[in-house]
């Protein structure tokens, strides 16, 4: 079994929780609680790899990743 390290960004809104992992286009998820959704896009992931593989895809790397925050006056 191989293991994979992806990148999970996480928020938070009024209705709870959104996961997304950028390396991997269309995984993402929400949950209740923080430990709801870092489970849920656990098992995200897991479902887009074995897709991925079971399609003779590659999986993606992240190379690098870079996380910052930014104010914008409109």
């Amino acid at each position: 079994m191989k293991t994979y390290r992806f990148s999970i960004v996480i928020e938070k809104d009024e209705e709870g929780y959104f996961a997304l992992c950028p390396e991997l286009q269309g995984c993402y998820t929400q949950g209740d609680t923080y430990e709801e959704v870092l489970e849920n896009i656990k098992d995200a992931i897991h479902l887009h790899v074995n897709d991925r593989l079971d399609s003779g895809e590659e999986v993606p790397q992240a190379q690098s990743v870079s996380l910052t925050s930014l104010e914008v006056a409109v």
